[in-house]
């Protein structure tokens, strides 16, 4: 297995530097790689020749992880791990065939991402001023880092990795521009509004006046920068106590954000460079939330809308 343990460092070397790849997108494809290692390690008591992993082998994997009761989306990632790792040492003359390339991902449920009303997003964004018990107990500038995370999530649509990697340096307050270093390390401008404006203001000055020094925008409560697992907590405080045990993460806000803006008119391509997205098609689910959305407010709000009201006429 050492030429494959190799090959593998060199695959990762190819994420960092030519790909640019977020050390927590390398980390999981390492992980699968290891994982595909052990693998080999458990079926084959010898050495294997890379080139001798043929697509019987592949498909034994698969299987093994189906055996450990892995969701679809899961297996379909893992699956995706070794497409890319194969097309890799196929290019680098390494193999001479990508064995992964004629497995077909499994097919996923089609899923409506969660969003939030605009009614519910109000509330979450007003919560954190109102809670006065947690700011005697825990200080200003817990409850002003929390309005102003969810404010910025709500305001750009930026992923949770992104807000947290925000630095100082990016923003431009005054101008309610920040630079973004997302996906792949490409970066983008993303504006925002008056009200995350005045959030993020009254932050960075008690942030300032407790003179903390760390470059990054959201710190910790010792002061650090603040982790993407955090942020997912403080959205899912002020979430579970105000919407009913609702299940919302940062992502909610994502969605929210791009839903919300196309409902009121904005186009396709405009969502599409304010989310950093790659392809339109990634953007174009918006188009199908924004319809559910929609029927969902109609269904609630005409006062027709419902089968009772058909009953007379039958």
């Amino acid at each position: 297995m050492e030429d494959l343990i190799g090959f593998k460092q060199l695959f990762k070397e190819y994420l960092q530097n030519e790909k640019r790849y977020s050390e927590h997108t390398i980390r999981n494809y390492i992980s699968d790689i290891d994982q595909f290692i052990e693998f080999l390690q458990s079926i084959f008591q010898e050495q294997i020749d890379v080139d001798k992993i043929d697509v019987v082998v592949l498909r034994g994997f698969l299987g093994y992880l189906y055996s450990k009761n892995l969701n679809k989306r899961s297996v379909m990632r893992k699956l995706a791990s070794l497409k890319s790792f194969f097309k890799f040492l196929q290019r680098e003359g390494r193999v001479k065939s990508n064995p992964a390339k004629i497995l077909h991902s499994p097919k996923l449920p089609r899923t409506v991402p969660r969003v939030l009303t605009e009614e519910e997003t109000i509330t979450l964004l007003e919560s954190p001023k109102n809670v006065e018990k947690i700011k005697r107990k825990k200080g200003n500038l817990q409850i002003l880092r929390d309005l102003s995370l969810m404010e910025m999530l709500y305001a750009t649509g930026l992923r949770a990795s992104e807000l947290v990697s925000l630095k100082e340096e990016n923003i431009f307050l005054q101008d309610r521009i920040i630079r973004v270093i997302g996906k792949g390390k490409k970066e983008r401008i993303v504006p925002f509004g008056e009200a995350a404006f005045k959030a993020l203001k009254k932050y960075l000055e008690e942030r300032k006046k407790e003179n903390i020094d760390c470059e990054y925008v959201f710190v910790n409560l010792r002061g650090g920068k603040l982790t993407s697992r955090s942020l997912q907590r403080i959205v899912e405080k002020y979430s579970k106590d105000l919407l009913l045990n609702k299940e919302v993460s940062p992502h909610t806000f994502r969605h929210s954000f791009a839903t919300h803006l196309l409902s009121r008119g904005a186009d396709l391509r405009t969502i599409q460079e304010l989310l950093g997205h790659e392809s339109l098609s990634t953007t174009q689910k918006y188009t199908h939330i924004a319809a559910v959305e929609l029927k969902k407010i109609y269904d609630r709000s005409h006062p027709r809308a419902k089968r009772s009201f058909l009953k007379n006429d039958e």
